[in-house]
């Protein structure tokens, strides 16, 4: 109806000055009075062009503008609804029983294999099998650590309330599917109801799987699936995000492929990485990060530089954990049949990230001296000495019993320097209670050498006044 289709584009540009457009109005000014679900239809094809946005009503208003940052309460569970429509996928696949039997045993055996190549970091083909065990393995911890990256980032005013994201390696949509849902939080600081553009590559298997999870997507997501390799495709345009979550370690060169992608990120744009916090991969983030630094881009966070002319050169894993979600019931199902259930469930939220910028920006911009507080890079010369020091707290309690350790960086440091918490008081509480990436003053730290970790320790006790930076 390419007249037809004239016609509601220029009546809903009329009316979006005046009042909601109402899809049942419309169709009275067009010939032949379409159908208003016609009608409906062509706005929603036509919504980011216009610059609208559905309510619940059915109604389409103008798009909201400015920051977004919704409230963010954390992420309990994977929703009923993906975790449903994966259900479906694999009853389609496999048929209702695909837990059982045959199909089960394959399903379960797929996910140890994909385990035992990503430990080993082995190169894995997602053929359809291969892809559906990815995701009853993972679309939920995925999702979940998506989401509470984009919480700082909106926490942070990064994220536009209009929003063109470019997902690079989107696999089976565990980040497709947290975009989704943080965007339908809304905020009620804006004028209208956010939207979001979202543009997937993915070459694999994996690309159908997440076709069909994003069918459950909210009204104001609008999907594009881009079926080619990371190295190759053209995108054409500038994003707001450009999203390389958990593929680094799939790639053969990953700073080249991301450093190929900055040019088509917005002047106020982020690239964010992210990667699990297993030990090879979450060092592996960090060495791009610290070679694309070198090539093109700011790094805006969680790490910092907080000495002019300093980079860190130690052998960074740094990660945050958040609260374990609940069981899926999809993993339920499959681990039920399973000698080690808990090879199946996958509950925990441990991720490594990284906020890469073009324009300079940083979370802390500081350019400390050593007039008042001590450089990591110079703590050889401390050692034994109480000193004052500036850091950002890189993790959650690393200890498994006795006195909490926390991982902190200045940016300058050649060694690992951990804050170790051995007597808490009042004062220097903000250690322990501070969120991951926070910047701490910290005074009077007795300076220690490690020998048998190679690494820096900043004994935190009765005379340590620990200030969290707000």
């Amino acid at each position: 109806m390419p007249g037809d289709r004239e016609a509601v584009r220029a009546n809903a540009k009329y009316l979006r000055q005046v009042r909601p457009i109402d899809p049942e109005e419309i169709a009275e000014y067009v010939t032949g009075h379409p159908d208003p679900r016609v009608v409906a239809q062509v706005l929603r094809e036509e919504a980011l062009d216009l610059g609208l946005a559905e309510r619940p009503d059915g109604t389409f208003v103008p798009a909201g503008e400015g920051p977004y940052r919704p409230s963010f309460d954390g992420v309990s569970e994977f929703p009923e609804r993906y975790a449903d429509r994966l259900e479906d996928v694999l009853v389609t696949e496999y048929g209702p029983k695909w837990y059982q039997g045959e199909s089960g045993a394959a399903l379960r055996e797929r996910i140890r294999r994909l385990k035992a190549e990503y430990y080993r970091q082995a190169e894995v083909a997602y053929d359809r099998d291969v892809a559906l065990a990815y995701a009853v393995y993972h679309l939920p911890d995925y999702y979940a650590s998506t989401q509470y990256v984009l919480a700082s980032m909106g926490d942070d005013g990064l994220l536009p309330a209009r929003l063109s994201v470019l997902d690079v390696g989107a696999g089976v949509g565990g980040p497709a599917l947290a975009i989704d849902d943080f965007y339908a939080l809304g905020d009620e600081r804006l004028d209208g109801p956010p939207t979001v553009e979202y543009a997937a590559v993915e070459p694999s298997e994996a690309a159908g799987v997440l076709e069909t999870l994003l069918e459950a997507r909210g009204r104001n997501v609008h999907p594009t699936v881009h079926r080619e390799r990371a190295e190759t495709f053209e995108p054409g345009r500038e994003y707001d995000l450009i999203l390389f979550s958990n593929v680094l370690s799939e790639l053969g060169d990953p700073v080249a492929v991301v450093d190929r992608y900055v040019d088509f990120l917005a002047s106020d744009g982020s690239i964010v990485l992210t990667a699990p916090a297993d030990r090879n991969t979450s060092i592996q983030l960090r060495r791009v990060e610290r070679q694309l630094e070198d090539e093109s881009v700011t790094v805006y966070g969680p790490t910092v530089r907080l000495w002019p002319g300093e980079r860190p050169t130690e052998e960074c894993w740094s990660f945050d954990r958040r609260p374990d979600i609940a069981v899926p019931a999809v993993q339920d199902r499959l681990a039920a049949g399973a000698e080690r259930p808990t090879e199946i469930r996958n509950t925990s939220v441990n991720y490594s990230y990284s906020i890469l910028r073009t324009d300079g920006r940083r979370r802390y911009d500081l350019a400390l001296d050593t007039s008042n507080v001590a450089k990591m890079a110079e703590m050889e010369a401390h050692v034994s000495r109480r000193i004052d020091l500036v850091a950002a707290k890189l993790s959650r309690d690393l200890a498994d019993d006795g006195h909490p350790v926390f991982k902190i960086s200045d940016g300058s440091e050649r060694e690992n320097h951990f804050a170790v918490l051995v007597n808490e008081t009042e004062l220097n509480r903000d250690l322990a209670t501070a969120d991951y990436g926070a910047l701490l003053s910290i005074q009077q730290a007795l300076a220690l050498w490690n020998d048998d970790e190679g690494a820096y320790n900043l004994v935190v006790d009765e005379e340590t006044i620990v200030d969290e930076a707000r």
